[in-house]
């Protein structure tokens, strides 16, 4: 498999050169073409609603107004800062940012979103949660680091549990690791065994297979959590990648520890599947 089409995320409230940027250069070292996207939807105020019907219509209309104008502004820097460098593409919707995603994902081979400041955090109104997108676009998502301008992808490192969600994450990264020059295998277990020896085994074997070199890494540890994210300060790891491990409870996402962690490293480049 090869990225033909990356679709990147540009929140309307944003610092628009930064993800471009960084769209960008992945785009470049893949050979795909870039679809920009942004996308937000007014929230009108309980209290709007409460006065007179002219008003909201008129509040209303304002709304639609400042972020149209807003999505123009977006999208002339964003062509700006892309143009010339890779094959571009523009869409705009007014809907929630997570829901465009989600609904045009089906138009890409891979998403890349900047970092949130949390898991769950922000207006979903304006702003796009990468968990929800990573667990339901059916599609792998590069989660770009609060101050990065690039995604390299040099050292990488692959978080191996054996689970459908890794199986599926190291499958749809093999595009990027084929660019990196040293991938790491690491597994964490408070009392690692053959099998999970096997395991990493298997997967650093996969990976030859489609000519990326990689090692394997067990580390022993407690905390799964704990013992994963003392590696990667150790590491100096340009991306991660990992499986997203969740499931929906009354409408909200529940995610497991790695999961959790790994969205909430607001730090670091993170390629998440599942």
């Amino acid at each position: 498999m090869n990225y033909r089409t990356i679709l990147v995320n540009l929140d309307i409230d944003r610092p628009v050169k930064p993800i471009t940027n960084a769209a960008v250069d992945l785009a470049s070292q893949v050979g795909a073409r870039l679809i920009g996207l942004c996308a937000a939807q007014p929230l009108v105020s309980p209290l709007a609603m409460q006065a007179s019907s002219y008003a909201a219509t008129s509040t209303a209309q304002q709304m639609y107004k400042d972020l149209e104008d807003r999505m123009k502004e977006v999208h002339h820097e964003f062509r700006t800062v892309a143009a010339g460098r890779v094959e571009l593409e523009w869409r705009e919707e007014m809907k929630a940012p997570t829901e465009a995603i989600v609904e045009f994902a089906r138009a890409a081979d891979l998403i890349v979103m900047a970092a949130a400041d949390g898991a769950h955090s922000g207006d979903s109104h304006r702003t796009v949660d990468p968990a929800s997108v990573a667990l339901r676009a059916g599609r792998p998502a590069v989660v770009v680091g609060s101050a990065a301008n690039a995604i390299p992808a040099n050292k990488v490192v692959v978080c191996w549990k054996d689970t459908r969600e890794a199986r599926r994450a190291v499958a749809d990264a093999i595009p990027l690791l084929s660019l990196a020059t040293d991938v790491t295998v690491i597994s964490v277990s408070a009392e690692p065994d053959a099998s999970l020896r096997q395991s990493n085994a298997d997967v650093v074997s996969y990976l030859a297979r489609h000519n990326v070199r990689a090692r394997s890494h067990i580390s022993k540890s407690a905390d799964e959590t704990i013992g994963l994210l003392q590696y990667l300060d150790q590491s100096g790891a340009d991306l991660i990648v990992s499986g997203a491990y969740g499931h929906s409870r009354l409408r909200e996402w529940v995610f497991g520890g790695i999961t959790r962690f790994l969205l909430d490293e607001s730090g670091r480049n993170r390629f998440m599947s599942s």
